[in-house]
């Protein structure tokens, strides 16, 4: 079983990923971010959605959302915050390698790290090519991940997160001559411990972009940040953005 198939460890870690302040925080991108800003009723894939905080806030702008995730316990989570919010989604449990709905969106968010996760990269690039199956043409990929060069920006002794009932320690390694990222969590809740580690592949600019077009989109851009800055010196993020050509 890969880690993210664990509905344990998006039980026990979902606290530290989703805490309420990044809630607020991503509710407030959703709110400013002109790279998350769509037409009138146009229809949005958040592609691992996972307990809703980009799906939520999106739905309450009064865009038709759709939340896939593999998790059913996130799912769960994110159904919960939809009704806690008085808005609607349509959520599925799914596979991001397989799930397609031919020509059915306008935009494909996959945002928060959540691409990379698979062990092969011809399976990442699978994911890609069915986000573009899945638009209409004209729609836009959007994914959000931690570049390569912002990476090697900060990574260095292990973090210290506290929690409100403990604290976790995370721990990062690159593998594979910066191919690859491991991240080692430990978990602290008063006199028990739990560990887990998840992997990612890593991508550059150029690496993601290319994928981007061998998947067929094209206007390429690159994103150092949702406020649409440039992936610079100064990006805090590599946000990448694709059309699907009309036409195909």
């Amino acid at each position: 079983m890969q880690w993210y198939e664990d509905e344990a460890f998006w039980s026990d870690f979902s606290s530290t990923m989703f805490s309420e302040r990044r809630r607020d925080e991503m509710a407030r991108l959703v709110a400013t971010s002109p790279l998350l800003r769509f037409g009138e009723q146009e229809r949005v894939l958040d592609l691992c959605c996972g307990p809703g905080i980009f799906l939520v806030p999106l739905a309450a702008r009064g865009y038709s959302v759709t939340g896939v995730d593999l998790s059913a316990l996130m799912l769960e989570r994110a159904r919960e915050a939809a009704a806690g919010a008085g808005v609607r989604a349509r959520l599925i449990q799914g596979d991001m390698l397989t799930h397609r709905e031919p020509r059915t969106y306008d935009a494909v968010l996959n945002l928060f790290t959540s691409f990379g996760y698979f062990e092969r990269h011809e399976d990442n690039t699978r994911v890609l090519r069915n986000a573009f199956d899945s638009l209409v043409p004209g729609g836009r990929l959007l994914i959000d991940v931690m570049g390569k060069e912002v990476l090697a920006g900060w990574i260095g002794r292990p973090q210290l997160v506290q929690l409100d009932d403990g604290y976790v320690i995370q721990r990062d390694t690159i593998l594979d001559n910066w191919r690859r990222l491991r991240t080692d969590w430990t978990l602290v809740r008063g006199d028990t411990a739990r560990e887990a580690s998840i992997s990612c592949w890593l991508y550059s600019a150029a690496e993601l972009s290319a994928m981007f077009e061998a998947a067929g989109f094209t206007d390429v851009q690159c994103f150092g940040g949702f406020d649409a800055t440039p992936y610079d010196q100064r990006a805090q993020r590599l946000i990448v953005r694709g059309v699907r050509p009309a036409g195909r």
